[in-house]
């Protein structure tokens, strides 16, 4: 299941349980109607309660992000999962956006609003 919620530029999408084709199609037609309207995307997803993904998302994944390499400018990804991280490591040889991973919903906020890492 996924929750999106969107500010501007800025598309907030929530993952709790299995993330599906279906689920990752609901993001895409937001992200690609603003897209087509010329905004370059910010994005925070949450994959912290994400259970699993199917097999058919992560081959759309890859090749919407393939389509917008370009659309996008930063990413934030909140999660704690190892494989999730380095998928993200990836990915960042794939498009121009800025990619980063936080464990904390504040950081990642902060981050895509300034570009500014929080200290502790």
């Amino acid at each position: 299941m996924i929750s999106i919620d969107n500010h501007g530029n800025l598309i907030v999408a929530v993952v709790l349980g299995e993330f599906t084709l279906a689920d990752y199609q609901e993001f895409e037609e937001l992200a690609d109607y603003k897209i087509k309207f010329g905004c370059t995307l910010d994005l925070l997803f949450d994959l912290r309660e994400m259970a699993g993904f199917t097999v058919d998302l992560a081959v759309e994944e890859i090749r919407h992000t393939l389509r917008h390499a370009r659309d996008f400018h930063r990413i934030a990804i909140l999660t704690d999962d190892q494989w999730v991280t380095w998928s993200a490591w990836v990915t960042q040889f794939f498009v121009d956006a800025e990619i980063q991973v936080f464990d904390n919903e504040p950081n990642a906020r902060l981050w895509l609003e300034t570009g500014q890492q929080a200290f502790a």
